[in-house]
């Protein structure tokens, strides 16, 4: 055998060996971000296991929080960009969910449009004045939005560059309906019924409100898109207050039209707490996701919600109170129901609760990781 031959048996060698290379990583496993998997299910696309956040992840239950909060007042925190980002933070680094959700209010909106609030000392929110007229609604000016609540989108941008792509960043607003509701009421009730009222007694002028809430929604949603968000939540934190014939004209439809004119910039999560017999309406919305509270199986929504549409939720946030043996047994429950359905992510089916335990969430993103 001659030198030449050697040479070619040699490059022949090296040649396979590089294609073995090649090969056996393309078949390694490609390692997914939290913000990947985040948005991969959202897209109802396959994930390794459900991306898990939890509705106000960021605040009261942790002990940043709280030592930031005896320095500042909540209005600071929220209205402060490098505050509401510290805020927003601080359960990525403690937790590492796959997503993070902006620290704010829904109330910034109706703020913006010329009605202040603040927090009760007894708690609850109050509106600097409730509406009561129709001179009242006339007054509201969607066009002021985003240039009052600009320290949003301050916030988010600076969340952002922290979070890189490794973790999803979540906007948020609430809908046209809840908004209604705290404006027309002066802040939280006992009963909303001022909304519904004007609802059925007059249409025209509850659609002139409807409109402009639209308007504001979509803009400041907007402004959240451009300031570089990954997704938004609308918060329809009210819907349960009306009849299953008035959701769909009452909430439903101003939903839609915000995420028609949001284009599928970004995917849209609407989260209807209460609106349980509503499905084809919330359906119709065009949402994404849709966010399911804790009073009703999630494995039925699912036999209801068409394929390509993902499901998030739901979690009873007072299991957080109890102790980690009982949320990773009631956890793995929903996780086992939802097997198989891509398009799924994992949350409460409403907010944390202030008196969660900290060893709770552990063991419950400790238990979603690792499904059994």
């Amino acid at each position: 055998m001659n030198a030449s031959t050697l040479d070619t048996l040699s490059d022949s060698a090296n040649c396979r060996d590089e294609c073995v290379a090649v090969w056996k990583n393309c078949l390694a496993p490609v390692e997914i971000t939290n913000r990947k998997r985040f948005l991969n299910a959202c897209q109802s696309k396959p994930v390794d296991h459900p991306p898990i956040w939890l509705m106000r992840q960021a605040g009261r239950v942790l002990p940043e929080y709280r030592a930031l909060k005896e320095k500042h007042s909540f209005l600071e925190l929220v209205q402060t960009p490098e505050l509401a980002a510290e805020v927003t933070l601080q359960p990525i680094r403690r937790f590492d969910f796959d997503a993070a959700i902006l620290f704010s209010d829904i109330l910034v909106v109706p703020e913006a449009l010329g009605q202040r609030y603040h927090f009760r000392e007894s708690g609850g929110v109050e509106m600097e004045f409730p509406l009561k007229s129709s001179q009242d609604i006339e007054r509201l000016d969607p066009a002021a939005v985003q240039e009052r609540l600009h320290y949003v989108a301050c916030a988010l941008r600076i969340i952002k560059r922290e979070l890189g792509n490794r973790t999803a960043l979540l906007g948020f607003a609430g809908s046209p309906w809840t908004l209604a509701n705290f404006m027309m009421e002066g802040g939280s009730a006992k009963e909303y019924s001022k909304a519904k009222a004007l609802f059925y007694s007059d249409p025209a002028l509850f659609s002139l409100l409807m409109e402009k809430l639209t308007l504001a929604v979509t803009g400041f949603l907007q402004m959240q898109i451009d300031a570089g968000v990954d997704a938004i939540q609308i918060f329809d934190s009210l819907g349960g207050v009306l009849a299953e014939n008035a959701f769909a004209a009452a909430s439903a439809q101003w939903m839609r039209d915000i995420i028609a004119a949001l284009d599928g910039q970004v995917p849209v999560i609407v989260f209807s707490k209460g609106a349980n017999g509503s499905w084809d309406a919330l359906r119709k919305t065009g949402a994404n996701v849709l966010s399911v509270d804790w009073t009703v199986r999630l494995a039925n929504v699912r036999n209801r919600v068409p394929h390509g549409i993902g499901l998030q939720g739901n979690l009873d946030p007072c299991l957080l109170t109890t102790t980690p043996q009982i949320v990773v047994s009631e956890a793995r429950h929903i996780l086992k129901e939802m097997r198989g359905h891509h398009g799924y992510i994992f949350n409460l089916g409403h907010g944390v609760p202030p008196t969660a335990k900290l060893e709770n969430i552990e063991a419950l993103i400790t238990t979603v990781r690792n499904p059994q």
